[in-house]
């Protein structure tokens, strides 16, 4: 398949975890990628570098905060269109809601739920034009429930589902799919905040016995984006029977 007729999917936070799973997953469906990060720019070149030797796709790399609406504009200068737009950025915070300031529970708010605003703003209108494309926005458990010590991101998560499930109605006459993942306890950089003694609390507390892996993840992910039409507007848990 030639470069022009290749899919085209962005995912942001693709440096790692989760967003490192999803797009490996899409390379190897043959995607070409256009990946951002904030920091971790040696990590998600020497990604892009793997995915291309692999698979023989295009990948682009940003390294940006996602919450910059500026950023965002100018990496939509090089995206003619996209098939799948994957809202994976994410960070978290662990504290009193007294001790946090006003400041952190902003970065919160705008890389978890106002970038996926940005994102979806910029991508949305050509989908509409194609009358195609699947949005999957990576959520939290903490998102449906809400989780002590954890306001702010669980704020953020449970605005990520309102927002899916709202944008879901109003795509879904114009055949674009809109779905969340709400992730239980998952193999990554922001739980190994945890030490073996809580983790140990945490596992014991999950049905499956064991916390989830990116790749898992990224299965969902991946039937959301090539499966059935009429699934949209959908929060599906993926905890291992946790909550």
């Amino acid at each position: 398949m030639s470069g022009a007729d290749r899919k085209k999917a962005l995912v942001t936070g693709a440096s790692r975890g989760i967003g490192k799973a999803v797009a490996s997953m899409l390379a190897s469906l043959g995607y070409d990628l256009y990946m951002t990060c904030h920091r971790n720019v040696e990590l998600l070149n020497s990604l892009a570098e793997e995915l291309q030797g692999r698979y023989g796709i295009k990948c682009n790399c940003y390294a940006f905060p996602i919450s910059n609406e500026e950023s965002v504009i100018e990496m939509f200068r090089d995206i003619s269109h996209l098939d799948v737009l994957i809202n994976n950025a994410g960070i978290s915070y662990i504290g009193l809601l007294a001790d946090m300031t006003y400041q952190e529970w902003h970065e919160i708010i705008d890389t978890n739920l106002s970038a996926c605003f940005l994102t979806c703003k910029y991508a949305v209108p050509e989908m509409v034009r194609r009358r195609q494309g699947k949005i999957v926005n990576i959520s939290s458990v903490w998102g449906n429930v809400g989780a002590s010590m954890e306001v702010a991101y669980s704020a953020s998560k449970g605005g990520v589902n309102a927002f899916t499930r709202a944008l879901a109605k109003e795509l879904g006459p114009v055949n674009i799919q809109v779905n969340a993942v709400a992730c239980g306890v998952i193999d990554t950089d922001m739980n190994r905040c945890f030490d073996e003694e809580e983790m140990k609390t945490l596992v014991d507390e999950i049905p499956a016995d064991r916390i989830g892996r990116p790749e898992e993840v990224a299965e969902l992910v991946k039937l959301l984006c090539t499966g059935n039409e009429y699934l949209t507007g959908q929060v599906i848990t993926l905890d291992g029977g946790w909550t």
